[in-house]
């Protein structure tokens, strides 16, 4: 019976990163810390979860300093698989989508989980619960549909496209019958953007000038502008939106490890002269649509018009150094630990 303790024990140590300190300026190794915390016996209503893949996401840099207290848990979403079970809504051996954050096992009573559909294909990564049909996925269509209402024919630009949500926002609008031009900072994640069937795109590190690449990749202007980086781009893209642009405002990481605010110049005019809608949305606002919209990207994967790549980084133990990466740009497609 010593032995069952001793593994009973060994079940319930959870590894964490926590935010030692707030982020000042760029991210670094030191800002992290990992730790080894004993996790409590099982309640009636709860489960052990163990964590299968994690994701690392642009929002945790400007959310950590709204969301967080130093020493917390970073903040994140993983797949989990349960190991043990008192809740009969999760039963062992099922898949969760957890917000738990930066840990390997974590004792939950369901309250932040979705389980994950039980007729998941084979052939589909589960990490993609993570990306092209998870958050990122959904940003991208409630971006199109319910912010952008992006119709047959339009001319759409989207930044980051190389991204998790740029590149499900850009084959969208290809399955929407649309015109995609795509800006990213490598020439290898504009030749993917290529491959991914966008009509025009361009490594915006190398232009010249953005205006000019913007007004050569669409001379008649753009219909709806999805917006991922903010600074310089956003200041440039506006100027090339026909009359009566949409403008639907999803992130601006060329901003988010800024020590001091920066200002660009005062988009009053443009806005005012062509009419422009301007909106910032974040997915949680279409909660009620998620189940149905999760089914509609499955169904586009499986039909092979939704392609996905991940950037796969092996080792809870490389997290820190994963989201750092990734906001440098060094991935491609959607960001993810595989524990």
């Amino acid at each position: 019976s010593s032995f069952f303790i001793i593994i009973r024990k060994i079940m319930v140590q959870a590894k964490t990163w926590t935010l030692v300190k707030h982020f000042d300026g760029f991210p670094k190794d030191s800002d992290f810390k990992l730790k080894v915390e004993e996790l409590p016996a099982l309640k009636n209503g709860e489960m052990l979860l163990e964590a299968v893949f994690l994701s690392v996401d642009p929002y945790m840099r400007p959310y950590s300093r709204v969301q967080m207290k130093e020493g917390d848990v970073m903040i994140g979403t993983q797949v989990a698989k349960v190991l043990q079970s008192k809740n009969p809504a999760f039963p062992v051996g099922s898949h969760v989508v957890s917000g738990g954050g930066w840990r390997t096992h974590t004792v939950s009573d369901g309250a932040d989980l979705t389980l994950i559909m039980p007729n998941w294909p084979k052939d589909v990564p589960r990490s993609l619960a993570l990306g092209t049909i998870g958050m990122p996925g959904l940003t991208a269509l409630f971006g199109i549909e319910e912010v952008l209402g992006l119709q047959k024919g339009e001319t759409l630009l989207v930044n980051a496209a190389a991204g998790a949500v740029g590149t499900v926002v850009g084959q969208i609008a290809k399955i929407k019958g649309c015109k995609v031009v795509g800006s990213a900072g490598s020439d290898a994640k504009v030749a993917y953007l290529k491959e991914l069937g966008f009509d025009e795109a361009f490594n915006y590190k190398t232009v010249g000038s953005l205006d000019e690449a913007l007004k050569k990749a669409s001379p008649e202007g753009y219909d709806c502008f999805f917006e991922n980086v903010g600074g310089p781009f956003w200041t440039a893209a506006t100027q090339q939106m026909k009359l009566l642009g949409r403008i639907a405002v999803c992130g601006g990481i060329a901003t988010y490890n800024d020590t001091t605010t920066k200002t660009c110049p005062y988009p009053h005019p443009v806005i005012i002269s062509k009419q422009l809608k301007v909106e910032g949305f974040i997915p949680a606002r279409w909660q009620h649509k998620h189940p149905e919209s999760l089914k509609r990207l499955m169904g586009w994967v499986k039909e092979g018009k939704l392609k996905y790549r991940e950037h796969v980084t092996k080792g809870f133990d490389n997290m820190p150094a994963a989201f750092m990466g990734l906001l440098q740009g060094e991935n491609i497609g959607k960001a993810v630990i595989a524990v």
